[in-house]
């Protein structure tokens, strides 16, 4: 256990759905040793040709330092050199939005209150 917060290694897992759209669903912390799976996702979403749109479910990430933030913003890059949207979706916990808030980098993302509205946002 770190300070109040119990270490969980995060699960990443991808499908595309029918309509061409890659949801990444990302379950537990994301920290120096389970951000590396959620880039490996990014980085292989960003180069499918064949989707148009990454969906990035955060709703049940507890946790989340500047190794899943430096993830997430290569992704953005990435996806907008290859002409895909990348959205991140929640609700987002209170310490994952923390790090977007004190950061500032919340604004480089597309967000949606949902997967659901993230397919269509």
């Amino acid at each position: 256990m770190i300070g109040d917060r119990e270490e969980t290694d995060a699960t990443v897992v991808s499908e595309i759905t029918p309509g061409g759209v890659t949801v990444i669903r990302v379950c537990g912390d994301l920290d120096d040793d389970s951000s590396p799976a959620l880039a490996g996702a990014l980085s292989a979403a960003a180069a499918d040709g064949n989707c148009s749109r990454t969906v990035v479910d955060l709703s049940t990430v507890g946790f989340a330092d500047s190794s899943a933030l430096h993830a997430l913003l290569t992704a953005q890059k990435a996806h907008q050199a290859a002409g895909i949207v990348l959205v991140l979706a929640g609700p987002v916990q209170a310490a994952v939005d923390r790090l977007f808030e004190v950061t500032r980098t919340g604004p480089v993302f597309r967000w949606a209150e949902s997967v659901q509205e993230g397919m269509t946002c």
